[in-house]
C-alpha cells in the first residue's frame, strides 16, 4: 500500500487478498430489512432494547434523537432511513447496539438501531472481496469496506466511523 498519498482511500489500493487480511475478524452481524450487515466487535459497546428516544428539534430525519443511557445522553441514528430504506415499525426483535468510534479525532459513543441482531461471525480472509463497484450515485458503498461471505450469505462490513461521521457526530 502506498503511503505518499494521505487523500488516497486504501481500500481502492489493496489486493483481495491484502483486504482480506486487514479486515478479517469478529463482525457483529445485523439485519436491515433484508441485507445483513456487520460491525467490527470491538465497535460495538452493548445492544439494548428498544426504549424510549427524545427527538431532537431540528435534527436530520434519520437521527432518531437522544436516549439516557445510565446518566449518559447518547445520540440514536435509525440506519434504515440513514441507508435510504423505507422507516418500520419497531418489534420485539428491534434494538439498538451503542457503538463506540473515533469520527475527526474525537471518540464519539452512538446508538444504532437495527431491525435485527444476528449473531458474531469470524470472518476469515479468503471469506472477504472488496465493496462492489456501483458507480457514483451509489452512497451507501461509501461505507461498506468489504463484502464478507457467510455460506450463502453476503455481509456488508460496515465502516461505523464513515455511517456515523459528518453532520451525525455534531447531533
Amino acid at each position: 500500500m502506498r503511503t505518499d498519498d494521505a487523500n488516497t482511500d486504501p481500500s481502492t489500493e489493496l489486493s483481495g487478498v491484502d483486504l482480506g487480511a486487514q479486515l478479517a475478524g469478529k463482525y457483529m452481524t445485523f439485519q436491515l430489512a433484508s441485507e445483513i450487515y456487520g460491525l467490527e466487535i470491538l465497535k460495538v459497546r452493548e445492544i439494548i432494547g428498544l426504549m424510549d428516544i427524545t427527538r431532537v428539534p431540528r435534527s436530520a430525519d434519520f437521527i432518531r434523537g437522544v436516549i439516557n443511557l445510565r446518566g449518559k445522553v447518547i445520540p440514536v441514528a435509525d440506519l434504515r432511513l440513514k441507508f435510504g430504506m423505507d422507516a418500520c415499525q419497531a418489534t420485539d426483535q428491534t434494538v439498538i447496539i451503542v457503538v463506540q468510534c473515533l469520527v475527526g479525532g474525537r471518540n464519539l459513543t452512538m446508538g444504532i438501531l437495527v431491525d435485527q441482531v444476528l449473531e458474531v461471525l469470524k470472518i476469515e480472509p479468503a471469506q472477504i472481496e472488496g465493496p462492489p463497484s456501483l458507480g457514483e450515485v451509489a452512497t451507501e458503498s461509501q461505507f461498506v469496506l468489504g463484502v464478507g461471505k457467510a455460506g450463502e450469505r453476503v455481509v456488508f462490513l460496515l465502516d461505523i466511523a464513515k455511517v456515523l461521521g459528518n453532520e451525525q457526530a455534531a447531533a
